[in-house]
């Protein structure tokens, strides 16, 4: 199983972003899918999770400003984040099944 994350950057506080994670190798649909973060000093964190059914559950830091949601024909998940603020600075991370995980995306929230 492949997963490549995208669509991190640099954002002033307020702003938003979307990430995309792009999976391979695998039939995407049968796993639980998921965005988690590490932020500078921390330990990695779930930040949303959806099923294949689509039934989510979101950290409840995020859960006003962030929708994740999948597309099972393209292997895609995506993570809307609106109203960034400086902590959720961190790397994100797409992972499938909690078993495998894409490489990462810096979002850093900064004016």
């Amino acid at each position: 199983v492949q997963l490549v994350e995208s669509g991190g950057g640099l954002v002033q506080p307020g702003g938003s972003l979307r990430l995309s994670c792009a999976a391979s190798g695998t039939s995407f649909v049968i796993y639980l899918m998921a965005w988690y973060r590490q932020g500078p000093g921390k330990s990695r964190e779930l930040v949303a999770s959806i099923t294949s059914q689509g039934h989510i559950n979101y950290a409840p830091s995020v859960s006003d400003r962030f929708t994740i949601s999948r597309d099972n024909m393209a292997n895609r998940m995506y993570l809307q984040m609106t109203s960034l603020l400086p902590e959720d600075t961190a790397v994100y991370y797409c992972s499938a099944g909690d078993t495998w995980w894409g490489q990462g995306t810096q979002v850093t929230v900064s004016s």
